[in-house]
Parts: structure tokens; C-alpha cells; sequence
């Protein structure tokens, strides 16, 4: 018999994270908290508990002979869920909450990097308006704005002049833009380069790498708009050589896992290093304590080992084994609603998607229409991904957009560019 698993969250990043762990043999059943509609299409029960009833999703558990369980959403894991379900004797992969300060302070962050020497960008951190405008004036742009806390991968501004740093620490402090995850803001030197996501399976001072991918956080075509939680994503990304991988492997992941275990808190779930290549070598912008959304859409797709078995070894104290697809490339785009991230208007009717072996559609935003099971509607900003796979990504674009501009999409946009850097 299988392991029955509980996946916390509702996006495509969790809808991935479940399609993953029912190809494998060592999982029967996967349970989706709260999940959307969407997801059951592929055999993922979904219960409706919300991701912030701790109490409830306890109970789940054991009502439903759950085996573990995977966090996937960093709110929760900053409430301590992963400490409540220990303290309930019920085994959970993902950072407790002292761990996942690594995400949920951007200062605690940079602190813990600048006592272990890990590289990245040079910066102060402020609570009060007059003395962060006041830096910012004194420092010039280009020049990066953020703040302190959780803001949903909108809380960044990369300020190409100083009138749009000054804006971005008004957002904050002065119209509260980002509640409480403004009360301090920190800003950095800004870095020349490209970007790349890399993640790790962490235990202790122990990881275990996934191949890197490059995500796409501007809402429109050729990198304009607002920032957005991620318009798409691929892997590998060719430009980025093996060489500043390993680098990026001794200087970065190995010394911030090791990091954690010496501070005291040490970190078990997926650590995401957001990383940029400059031209002194890799450095860190951020780092996420979970996996990141969509890369995780693009990069699940090359494992080739049983996943749950994976998680399961790293939950039980022995070695897990992770084997990734090394040849060809993956590619995703988001379809998003119109507005989205500023002024999202929801309510577009989702048409249906049909895809061959190498595509699959990962939902987010979705509900079920009232009358009607089958009608699915668009229910927030990101409503779903639709990933390919191919022998280049070239090839794999070529797979993503032939199913996306084929769809009637009105009420909601794509970018047409995703996987471009890399061509």
C-alpha cells in the first residue's frame, strides 16, 4: 500500500507538487488543503480547509490516516504550522518558523549573509522614512527597494531612477502598501546580470541541488510592468554556465544551509536562492523557504526518481535519492487575469485545455462556475500554467504557445516571450 500525503496550499505550485507525488509508486492518494477545482482533474482530492486553520488541518490528518505532510505556501510556514503538526506528532516537510525567517525577513536574510560571508549585493536597512530617503538620495540609482517582510513577490522594486525609489519608500510607509511587512525596508546596491532560481532539498547541513530555471516577474512582453508573482518559467537556462552552478553549489547553498545549523535554527524543506550572475561571480537577491512558483512547475517535470519516496527518506532521517532529466527543456507560461497584478478583474471563463504527454495544465486561480462542474472560472491573479516539455526550448516554446494561442482567452492575458533570454 502507498503513503497517503497532505499538500498545504492551493496554487499551480502545489497543484505540480501533488501531479508529482501521485507519478510515483510510493504514493497512493494525494489530499490538497485547500487545493482548487482544477486539481481534481488529476485525481487530487481537495478539502476546503484553509491553509491558516492549523487546528483543523491536525484533525484532517489524523481522521484520514495521513502518512505526511508537504507545506507549500511560505505564509503558513511563517504561523509555525511545520511546529504544530510536530508538537501533534505528525511529521511535515517544510521549515519550522524560526528557519523560515530566511523568507520571512528580508534583514534577518542579509544579516545571516553578511555574518557567513555569503555573497551578495551590498545594503542598509531602515524603519524610518526620512533616513531611507535620505540614503537613496545620497546613494543614487539604479538602486533596489524591499520590504522587510511577506509581500507576495510584489513587495521589490528595482528603482532605475531616484524619484522611483523615493515613490516606492512612500508605498511603504506612507500608504502602508504592504501592511506590516513594510515596518522596515531594506535596500541594496543594485546587481548587473542575469537571474536564475536555484533550489535545494534541505536537511540540516545536508541538500540535495535541482537543476536551475529562470523566471519571469514583469507582467508583459520584454520585461515591462509591474512585478508580478511570475508570468513563466524554464529549465535548464543554457546561458548560465555548469561552472557558476557549482559555484553558486560551494558558495551559496552549502555555507547558508550550514549557516542555519550553526545559528541555531537549523532548515529542513526546499531552500530557494534567488540568484544573479554578475560579473564577480554568483550572489544572492533573496531567498524563498519553499518552492518557488512557477519555476517548481517547470523544474518537478525533469524528476525522474519516485518523489514521495524522496520526501519520505528526508522526513525519516535516511539518504533520498533524486535523479533529474538531463537532456532537453521544460518551459511554462502563466495565464493570468486581466489586471493582474494591480487592478485583477476575475470572473473569465477558463476554456478547455487539451494537451499531449510532453504539456500539462497546472491550475491556481480557479473556481467552479455555479452551475455547472465542468465550467471552470477565473478566481485571482494567476489562474494557470501550462508547461511543455521538448528537446530544446525553443521546441518546448514552440509546444506552450501552440496550446495558448489556440484558447480563447478573453478576460485574461500571457506573455509571449517567456524562455527568450535564452535563444
Amino acid at each position: 500500500m502507498g503513503q497517503k500525503v497532505l499538500v498545504i496550499g492551493s496554487g499551480a505550485r502545489e497543484h505540480a507538487v501533488a501531479h508529482t507525488l501521485l507519478k510515483g509508486d510510493s504514493v497512493e492518494a494525494v489530499y490538497c488543503s485547500p487545493g482548487n477545482p482544477g486539481m481534481e482533474r488529476d485525481g487530487i482530492r481537495t478539502s476546503q480547509l484553509a491553509q491558516t486553520n492549523h487546528a483543523a488541518l491536525i484533525d484532517f490528518v489524523r481522521e484520514n490516516g495521513i502518512d505526511w505532510v508537504f507545506v507549500g505556501p511560505e505564509v503558513p510556514l511563517m504561523e509555525g504550522i511545520v511546529d504544530g503538526f510536530a508538537e501533534a506528532g505528525i511529521k511535515a516537510f517544510g521549515p519550522n518558523k524560526a528557519a523560515a525567517q530566511i523568507e520571512g525577513s528580508k534583514d534577518f536574510a542579509k544579516r545571516l549573509m553578511e555574518r557567513h560571508n555569503i555573497p551578495t549585493a551590498a545594503y542598509e536597512t531602515f524603519d524610518d522614512l526620512d533616513r531611507a530617503k535620505q540614503y537613496v538620495t545620497d546613494h543614487g540609482a539604479p538602486i533596489v527597494v524591499k520590504a522587510d517582510g511577506l509581500a507576495a513577490g510584489k513587495g521589490v522594486t528595482v528603482a532605475m531612477s531616484v524619484d522611483e525609489a523615493l515613490e516606492a519608500l512612500d508605498e511603504i510607509f506612507v500608504d502602508h502598501r504592504f501592511g506590516l511587512a513594510g515596518a522596515k525596508v531594506v535596500i541594496e546596491d543594485y546587481l548587473e546580470g542575469q537571474e536564475f532560481s536555484l533550489m535545494s532539498f534541505v536537511r540540516g547541513a545536508e541538500f540535495w541541488t535541482m537543476p536551475i530555471s529562470q523566471d519571469h516577474k514583469r507582467a508583459y512582453d520584454g520585461d515591462e510592468g509591474p512585478n508580478t508573482g511570475g508570468m513563466g518559467a524554464y529549465s535548464p537556462v543554457p546561458q548560465i554556465g555548469q561552472d557558476v552552478v557549482r559555484e553558486a553549489i560551494e558558495t551559496i547553498v552549502k555555507p547558508t544551509a550550514q549557516a542555519m545549523v550553526d545559528e541555531g535554527v537549523p532548515f529542513t524543506g526546499i531552500l530557494y536562492a534567488g540568484l544573479i550572475a554578475t560579473a564577480d561571480g554568483p550572489k544572492v537577491i533573496e531567498y524563498n523557504a519553499r518552492f518557488g512558483d512557477p519555476e517548481t512547475e517547470v523544474v518537478l517535470p525533469r524528476l525522474e526518481s519516485d518523489f514521495g519516496a524522496g520526501i519520505s527518506a528526508l522526513l525519516n532521517g535516511e539518504q533520498p535519492e533524486f535523479t533529474w532529466n538531463t537532456e532537453g527543456a521544460t518551459l511554462g507560461v502563466v495565464l493570468a487575469s486581466e489586471g493582474y497584478p494591480v487592478d485583477t478583474v476575475t470572473g473569465a471563463p477558463i476554456p478547455d485545455i487539451t494537451v499531449d504527454d510532453d504539456s500539462h495544465v497546472y491550475y491556481a486561480g480557479v473556481a467552479n462556475a455555479e452551475h455547472g462542474e465542468h465550467q471552470l472560472l477565473a478566481s485571482s491573479g494567476r489562474v494557470l500554467l501550462v508547461e511543455s516539455s521538448g528537446d530544446t526550448i525553443e521546441d518546448a516554446q514552440r509546444k506552450v504557445y501552440g496550446i495558448l494561442d489556440g484558447l480563447d482567452t478573453t478576460g485574461m492575458f500571457y506573455r509571449h516571450d517567456i524562455g527568450a533570454k535564452a535563444l
